[in-house]
């Protein structure tokens, strides 16, 4: 367990028999939270020049104490740290080591604080930190997205309702959906306010009797206000569901496009390509390339929504305030943060190295009879009927194109006019996949210049 300079466990002078083995096992958690060590640092050091501002220690102890703390991050940074498992966690392996450097001066570092108060603030800046990255790294995929729909606007495919053909978009227009939806998780990660309140300063669960300026770490550690309850702090873990919530939406949205491409990659439907750089081969089949790394990012979100389900489970029955449950909050989201980021570089790389079959993404759009809308709204606006009427119209010549096994395109202005005798050779235009596409100019439609505009935004 964690002792102090003297080689007694901090609590020892309550608890005189040894914790047993087992717990000092499964009670430690510093492989995990290790990763909070700058976090701890900066808290510390934070926390220390308030005490020293508020006259609670002096100024040779502050000194000491941000000495040995410097010394200690440079250690760690190093290699030359040794984190010791019967120290528990972050804090306390800091905590003896800072004692091994300065003495029982170290012992001022924990005045009007607990681990309670001090572990959340760490996580917050460290999650924080966390969604710096994963912005970062979603606009370099947004920004590769970006270059592809560039390279693609005119590349014309039919979208799919029910896996159906359904109508002719652009390529483009497909890849800029994802953007809207990546974009939506940078604003997700960027939007989590409790992250903003500062929980140094509540200590175990009370507050403090010590004078602290609570105002004044809030601004040191970048912080805009601390928290307003001392029970609720220590026992708030909503940051944390929030953060879960927001990888989990946006795996969401990484399996949805993988989902995609893993059906466009098959055989079945041959829309894309993927290069050698994202694929694997089979151990039996030699003709075989399969699309291993979408089907990762598929099955990861799983992982991902079990991290947040696995939080809320802990949190559902936990009374106020602080329970031993909530040291497994940093390895959910450890877990889920490195998950993300993966699948983030992983979808990137892959869309580097994809490109469309043009020429069979135009072969599909032409079948399922996907102009029939175009058709039944061209007999709205020419021929003065509603659209309801035009439906039936228009089904009725999709009924007539299917029992002659044609497409509409390939039927002839007199079997058109059996059906709506008013029709001259203007309806023809209407089966032009590219005059389809470029039609739908209302706003966030697939028209090619609405397609430029949007990209246009997202470049700037």
């Amino acid at each position: 367990m964690t002792k102090n300079k003297n080689n007694e466990t901090i609590w020892s002078s309550r608890i005189k028999n040894n914790t047993s083995s087992l717990f000092q096992k499964v009670g430690n958690s510093i492989e995990t939270d290790k990763r909070l060590y700058k976090e701890d640092i900066a808290v510390s050091i934070a926390h220390v020049e308030m005490l020293f501002k508020q006259k609670i220690i002096s100024f040779k102890i502050k000194n000491k104490i941000i000495y040995g703390l410097n010394k200690i991050e440079k250690e760690i940074k190093t290699r030359k740290f040794e984190f010791i498992k019967k120290y528990e966690d972050i804090h306390m392996n800091i905590e003896k080591r800072l004692y091994q450097i300065i003495g029982e001066e170290a012992g001022y570092v924990h005045t009007a604080r607990s681990r309670n108060d001090q572990v959340i603030t760490d996580f917050k800046i460290w999650i924080n930190s966390a969604n710096k990255e994963i912005n970062i790294t979603l606009d370099k995929l947004i920004n590769s997205i970006l270059k592809l729909a560039e390279k693609n606007i005119y590349t014309i495919m039919p979208g799919f309702t029910h896996l159906k053909n359904a109508q002719a978009i652009s390529f483009a227009h497909y890849l800029m959906a994802y953007v809207e939806m990546f974009s939506r998780d940078k604003k997700r990660f960027n939007n989590i306010d409790s992250l903003n309140e500062n929980p140094l300063g509540v200590a175990a669960l009370t507050g403090t009797s010590f004078n602290i300026d609570r105002n004044y770490t809030t601004k040191k550690l970048g912080f805009i206000k601390p928290t307003n309850n001392s029970v609720d702090t220590v026992s708030d873990r909503d940051f944390v569901l929030d953060f879960l919530y927001a990888a989990s939406v946006c795996s969401m949205h990484i399996s949805r496009i993988a989902e995609d491409f893993i059906i466009w990659n098959s055989e079945g439907f041959n829309l894309i390509n993927l290069s050698d750089k994202v694929v694997t081969g089979s151990s039996i089949m030699p003709q075989k390339k399969n699309p291993d790394l979408l089907e990762y990012l598929r099955g990861k979100s799983g992982s991902t929504y079990g991290n947040l389900f696995s939080m809320l489970t802990i949190l559902k029955g936990l009374p106020l305030s602080y329970f031993k449950d909530l040291q497994d909050d940093k390895e959910i989201v450890f877990r889920s943060n490195d998950i993300l980021l993966d699948c983030l570089k992983i979808l990137d790389e892959i869309l580097k190295n994809l490109s469309p079959n043009k020429k069979r993404m135009l072969e599909l759009a032409e079948c399922g009879y996907i102009t029939a809308t175009d058709l039944a709204d061209y007999l709205v606006k020419n021929h003065s009927i509603s659209f309801r009427e035009a439906y039936k119209k228009t089904a009725a010549i999709v009924n007539l194109a299917e029992k002659k096994k044609k497409k509409l395109n390939e039927l002839s202005l007199d079997e058109f006019k059996k059906i709506v005798p008013k029709l001259d050779n203007s309806v023809l235009k209407v089966f032009d996949l590219e005059n389809s596409v470029n039609s739908k100019k209302s706003y966030g439609g697939t028209s090619f210049d609405n397609i430029k505009k949007m990209i246009n935004k997202y470049k700037k």
